[in-house]
């Protein structure tokens, strides 16, 4: 799982069967310090998500089937908001601010 945040919505003219009705995200991938790390990307949601949403997200196979209709090509799927987040290394709770 991959720490991102939420910055946009995307829409689709013709979607590939079995993805129809999924919402499309656009999110920036985040280190562990809550700065960005590497170039945006679209994310399909699993969860009702949104713009300014701290979320984790899977890429590859586990992508393809987080979502209700499996295997389907995609890339990355969110998968559930984050509240909090520690570093391993850290004793206190760091707050990734939007």
């Amino acid at each position: 799982m991959f720490l991102a945040r939420v910055t946009g919505r995307l829409v689709a003219t013709i979607s590939y069967p079995g993805l129809d009705g999924v919402p499309l995200q656009w999110i920036q991938p985040l280190d562990e310090d809550g700065q960005p790390c590497g170039p945006q990307l679209v994310a399909c949601a699993a969860i009702s998500s949104g713009p300014g949403d701290l979320v984790h997200y899977v890429d590859g196979r586990e992508a393809a089937v987080a979502l209700e209709e499996t295997y389907v090509p995609v890339d990355a799927t969110i998968i559930g908001y984050v509240e909090q987040v520690q570093r391993a290394d850290a004793t206190a709770w760091v707050e990734v601010q939007p």
